[in-house]
């Protein structure tokens, strides 16, 4: 890979970058992203989402918002970021992906390319910049977890959101043993809930990757959050003083003071392709 092809924007550059991702769908990732970035904005930080769900995006729909244009026109070369990007709650800028887009499921090289580079510009205006991934493995999601300097992996008590979030740190841990990666359990009664879910995935990071993870604490169930999302605003703006929206506020303090993530803040080259007849990595279940 040539020096040219690689993108790097660091904290003096701008932004932290955290990759957020878990595995296994429907366990409330997307809302965590937003809700995380509006908290993090009301502590005065300047904050972005990138959509990196590339073909199926829907952080604009969770904010009832109806962008123009989208990543499909960047990566096409028809738009710049600066074109695409709308404004959400409390100056949160949002980078929405596309909808129904299949093309995007698999980026060219080009299009690494050309997002880096643009996300580089992002990153020098901004404090955070959030990278809400699609669920599941694939290699968008794998090069964007390890391009980001931190990963949060967001899952539940369910067994089958456990085994996902344990493949996601496997195959991440296999790309960058060294990533800084935490958990945060959603939708969890109470805090032993959550302690319960981090200590099994630690236990097992441990024994079988020979490392640690970090733990981010949790967000309990709340009847508020789906009246947020169908009100298409976050809870942390909607219920303010709702049980989860004061997990957020303590979520976004505890990622402030954590400081710069160390490293470059957005790394992304073209991934590496397998060669033929190379054999696809394993992912053992761990429940």
């Amino acid at each position: 890979m040539t020096a040219s092809a690689e993108t790097t924007a660091g904290r003096g550059d701008g932004a932290v970058t955290i990759a957020v991702t878990s595995g296994k769908g429907g366990v409330g990732k997307t809302s965590v992203v937003i809700n995380l970035a509006v908290a993090l904005a009301r502590l005065r930080n300047r904050v972005a989402i990138l959509d990196a769900d590339f073909g199926l995006g829907n952080v604009d729909v969770l904010l009832g918002l109806a962008p123009p244009c989208h990543l499909g026109h960047l990566l096409a070369g028809e738009k710049e970021i600066e074109d695409i990007i709308v404004q959400g709650p409390f100056g949160v800028q949002i980078i929405p992906a596309s909808s129904g887009l299949r093309d995007l499921t698999a980026l060219t090289d080009a299009q690494w390319t050309r997002l880096g580079e643009s996300l580089q510009r992002v990153c020098r205006s901004v404090d955070y910049l959030l990278i809400d991934t699609a669920a599941g493995v694939s290699d968008n999601v794998v090069q964007l977890l390890v391009s980001a300097q931190r990963v949060l992996v967001v899952t539940s008590l369910e067994p089958s959101a456990m085994v996902d979030a344990y493949a996601i740190i496997k195959v991440l841990t296999a790309s960058d043993s060294r990533k800084d990666i935490a958990i945060l359990v959603n939708g969890a009664h109470d805090a032993d809930e959550g302690e319960l879910v981090y200590r099994q995935l630690d236990v097992a990071a441990t024994k079988f990757l020979q490392r640690g993870l970090r733990y981010y604490g949790h967000v309990p169930f709340d009847p508020a959050l789906r009246e947020s999302v169908l009100v298409q605003r976050p809870i942390v703006d909607h219920r303010p003083q709702s049980p989860a929206s004061r997990c957020f506020r303590i979520l976004a303090s505890r990622i402030a003071s954590l400081g710069p993530g160390g490293g470059p803040g957005l790394r992304l080259v073209p991934p590496a392709r397998p060669t033929a007849g190379g054999a696809g990595m394993e992912v053992q279940r761990c429940a």
